[in-house]
Parts: C-alpha cells; sequence; structure tokens
C-alpha cells in the first residue's frame, strides 16, 4: 500500500498548508528539518508579513495571545536572525515586544500591529523603547493599536499623553487603526493636523458623547481617502459631532460607518438625508458602506416617521448600490423598553439601514423583523424582541449567520408555538452563548442536543434556574453532551451547586 509522505507533495501544495497553519507553528515546526522546507519557509513572500502572536483560549473570555517560551525562544534564536532584513509586516503582542525589537534592525519594516497591549504598557513603550520609537519615527507607515478594553475608569492624562507621543513620534504615517479609544476627543485628537501624511483612519469609539470642546473640528482634512467610525453603543451627538467631522474629509474615497443614533425632534436617518448633509461634501467618494440604527425617542409627539417603503426609496441613488432596511414601532410603555441595549432610553421607534452584502462582524439587535439573508461576515450577533422568538425563526438565523461565534439572546417572552416541531439547527462555529436575559425555551433550544450541534462551543451565561430546568438538575442525557464540553459556565446569581454539578460540567 502506498503512503502518501509530506515530503511528496509539490511546493504550491505546502505553501497552501503553511498558510492555513499559524505561523509560529511554522517556524516552530519546519525550519532546520532539511533544506526544502527551509527554502519554502524563507521564501521572501511568505516571511515578509510576519505574526508573532499565537492566540489560546481557554473560554470566550479567558484569551492570550503570548507564544508558549520554548517555541519563542528558539524563533528568537533560529529564526529571526535569517530573516530580520526581508520583514515588510510584523504583529507583535505586549509580552514578547521587548525581545523582538530587541537589538534587531528591520530594514524594509512599514508596518506594525500592536495587539493586545494595556495603556500603561504601551505608553511605557511609546516613552522608553528606544528601537520602537525609531521605527515610529524613521519608518512605520502603517500602524494598528489593539487596546485591552479594561474595567474601570480610563485616565485620561495616560491616554492624552499616549496620543501625543504618537503624533510626536509617527511622521511618515499614513494608515492608522486604532481600535478601542474612549472618547470622540481621542479621535478629534488624532485628526488634529499633526499626522499630515495621514490617508486612511480606521477607528473604534467606545461611546461618543460630550467633547472638551478645546479640539478643532473644522479644519479640513484633504489627505485623508478612507475613514472607518465604529461606534456600537446609542450616541446623541449624531448631527453635532459626527456630520461635522465627516465634512472635513473633502478628498474621502472611502467611508464605513457604524452607528447607533439617538434623536429626539428628526426623522430616521435614510439615503436623502446621508447624501445632502454627508457625501455631498464628498465629491471623490467611489464607496460607502454603513450600518446605521436610528432609535427615536418618545417624546416625538407628532412626528410623522418613514415607512420601510420610504427609506429603501431614499437609496435610489448609485452611490448606495444594494440596502437593507426595516422599521419597528412600539406602541406601549411596555414594547419600547427593547431590555437592557436600549437602556436608559425608552424609544418609540427605530430604523436600521445597511449596505449590502453586509461587511461587518458585528449585527446588533435583530428582531422578529428580520427577513433573512446571507451574512457571512457576521461574528457576532444580539437578537432581541417584546415577541418570542419561535423555533422557525432559528432555522432563518442558523442558515444567514453561518460563521457566528458569538450569540446574545434578549427575550424573556416564553415560546407560543413551542410544541412546533424542531429541525436540527447547526452553529457550527459558536464559542460563546449568552442566556443569561432569555426565557428558559431559548435554553432548550440550544442545549438540547438533538435539536442544535454546537462543536465549537466553551462558554455560556445563563441564570441558575433555566439551567437547571432543562438538564434536569444536571441529570439528564439530553444535554449532557453540549454541557459536557463547556469550559467556562457564567451563572448570574450565587448558588450551592449540587453533587452532579461538576460530573455535569467536567472541564469547568
Amino acid at each position: 500500500m502506498n503512503r502518501l509522505n509530506i515530503l511528496d507533495l509539490p511546493n504550491e501544495i505546502l505553501f497552501i498548508i503553511f498558510n492555513k497553519l499559524n505561523m509560529v507553528d511554522v517556524l516552530y515546526s519546519f525550519v532546520d528539518i532539511n533544506q526544502r522546507f527551509d527554502q519554502l519557509v524563507f521564501d521572501p513572500f511568505y516571511i515578509r508579513n510576519l505574526n508573532m502572536t499565537f492566540m489560546t483560549m481557554k473560554s470566550f473570555y479567558d484569551r492570550m495571545y503570548s507564544i508558549n517560551n520554548h517555541v519563542f525562544d528558539k524563533i528568537c534564536k533560529n529564526v529571526l536572525p535569517k530573516i530580520y532584513h526581508q520583514i515588510n509586516e510584523l504583529i507583535v503582542e505586549q509580552n514578547s515586544m521587548e525581545r523582538v525589537l530587541h537589538n534587531i534592525n528591520y530594514p524594509q519594516l512599514y508596518s506594525l500591529t500592536l495587539l493586545g497591549f494595556s495603556e500603561n504598557v504601551l505608553f511605557n513603550h511609546l516613552t522608553s523603547n528606544k528601537i520602537l520609537r525609531q521605527l515610529l519615527i524613521e519608518q512605520i507607515a502603517h500602524l494598528k493599536v489593539d487596546i485591552n478594553d479594561e474595567p474601570g475608569e480610563p485616565s485620561s492624562e495616560t491616554l492624552a499623553m499616549m496620543f501625543a507621543l504618537i503624533l510626536s513620534l509617527c511622521k511618515q504615517l499614513i494608515k492608522l487603526n486604532f481600535l478601542n479609544v474612549k472618547s470622540f476627543d481621542d479621535c478629534l485628537y488624532l485628526l488634529d493636523g499633526r499626522l499630515n501624511c495621514l490617508s486612511k483612519l480606521i477607528i473604534g469609539i467606545k461611546i461618543i458623547a460630550d467633547t472638551s470642546g478645546t479640539i478643532d473640528n473644522t479644519k479640513k482634512l484633504p489627505k485623508l481617502k478612507h475613514f472607518s467610525l465604529m461606534s456600537y453603543r446609542h450616541t446623541l451627538l449624531y448631527d453635532s459631532l459626527i456630520v461635522p467631522l465627516l465634512r472635513r474629509m473633502v478628498n474621502l474615497e472611502n467611508l464605513i460607518l457604524y452607528l447607533s443614533i439617538i434623536r429626539n425632534n428628526k426623522n430616521y436617518i435614510d439615503g436623502n438625508e446621508l447624501y445632502n448633509d454627508i457625501l455631498i461634501y464628498m465629491p471623490q467618494l467611489n464607496k460607502f458602506t454603513f450600518n446605521i440604527r436610528t432609535n427615536v425617542d418618545k417624546k416625538n409627539d407628532g412626528i410623522v416617521f418613514s415607512s420601510n417603503e420610504d427609506i429603501q426609496h431614499s437609496f435610489r441613488r448609485k452611490e448606495y448600490g444594494l440596502v437593507g432596511s426595516y422599521v419597528e414601532t412600539f406602541t406601549t410603555s411596555v414594547e419600547y423598553k427593547c431590555y437592557s441595549n436600549s437602556m436608559p432610553y425608552h424609544f418609540k421607534s427605530r430604523s436600521h439601514i445597511y449596505s449590502l452584502p453586509y461587511q461587518f462582524k458585528t449585527f446588533d439587535l435583530l428582531s422578529n423583523s428580520f427577513q433573512g439573508g446571507m451574512f457571512d461576515n457576521v461574528q457576532s450577533l444580539i437578537m432581541t424582541d417584546i415577541y418570542p422568538f419561535e423555533n422557525n425563526f432559528f432555522d432563518v438565523i442558523s442558515q444567514s449567520f453561518p460563521l457566528l461565534k458569538e450569540l446574545y439572546i434578549f427575550n424573556e417572552k416564553p415560546q407560543k408555538n413551542k410544541q412546533q416541531s424542531m429541525t436540527l439547527i447547526a452553529f457550527s462555529h459558536l464559542i460563546d452563548l449568552d442566556l443569561s436575559s432569555a426565557h428558559a425555551d431559548y435554553a432548550e433550544r440550544f442545549l438540547v442536543d438533538k435539536h442544535c450541534y454546537l462543536p465549537c462551543l466553551l462558554n455560556i451565561n445563563i441564570r441558575y434556574e433555566p439551567l437547571a430546568l432543562v438538564t434536569n438538575n444536571f441529570t439528564g442525557d439530553a444535554t449532557r453532551l453540549t454541557c459536557s464540553k463547556l469550559t467556562s459556565v457564567c451563572l448570574e446569581e450565587p448558588f450551592v451547586s449540587p453533587e452532579t454539578f461538576s460530573k455535569y460540567f467536567p472541564l469547568l
């Protein structure tokens, strides 16, 4: 019988295999095995983008990007000295950056990603790491910074000093991707004109609220060609802060917006308003991608709101392409609470508009108004409604979101058609499931093995009572397979665990 050896594979197939593997694994496992592997691994087209991170996950909330010390030692000793002069792009995390940059010159490096840094650690590196500072001053044109979203109030002094350092050091910067900044002031600070070569900015803002008023939001930004602004929290300041900022970008070619807006005295945002308020000021714009929710406050008595048909009609201009939309109207005080995702605001109605095909990784506040479609970029989904989600609706969700990793269900209403026959649904990539604000019916829908296939599920948030109910006090066979694979169970209230609990969740 013929046995296929990896050495029998052509180089083209080996390259495909290498690109599917984590780069750290390739560098550790294939370097110094034989001359052929060395030639493949050290190929300039492969090695030029060096990712020195390795994500390990115990649960959805417990992730690390650090490399095993033994693996890291081998790569630093045997690999980096052979490839440093070929590296164009480098991804590094906070625990390994000191050694990766230590006494090594990267003459071709122009792109740097700092992944999973705390504010204080990043600030210390910006002030004291001489090699990092030299790279930022002389070489780095593309910079991506991912700051950990840590609990507690941010230190405005630390943030201000960190932004000041980036602005003073990064004179060659063309593209900046800054994730998880705290406020709109942080965005304005990065666009105050000192990064005078900047052509691309991607930024996520935790909350868009009142600004200090000390940073100019009127000066034009003629060199900016690409701008992406994402903020998941509701904001009341779309008209007073966001629109003026966007009007400064007179030569913008690509615009990406992800916003949830609260309005007190105006109708839903639609295609006509977007064009008249923003796009008309951007004559060079050739691509506009958006996901915008307009939440109308209950104080808007007397306003005649647009219908979904009106909204669709407003997107006739060719700049928009295909657009998905729906409108929800809430008629009683109970119905417009929309659960915790809307608090402390009570809304009279809301609209949701988004460009198609859908490009974002997150889809928030999906309700029974959703009509389906293919959303294969979405990894995180929040579902909420004042009416129950029936079994057939979850069939639509599983088919529409095939790559979902996080699912949050906010719905306290019991299913009306619970006896409706359940087909087996699959969420093949789901890691985290949050049922902490959901009726016990949804725990049954997802945790009973014959109803739902969840091969990757690691973490569940749930109340004790529905969990005990659906598992038959942690003895039932119907839910045993799924529960036995969980590495984290987050319960909303303290409880005394019965003897069967630890046996039912052996990986906790």
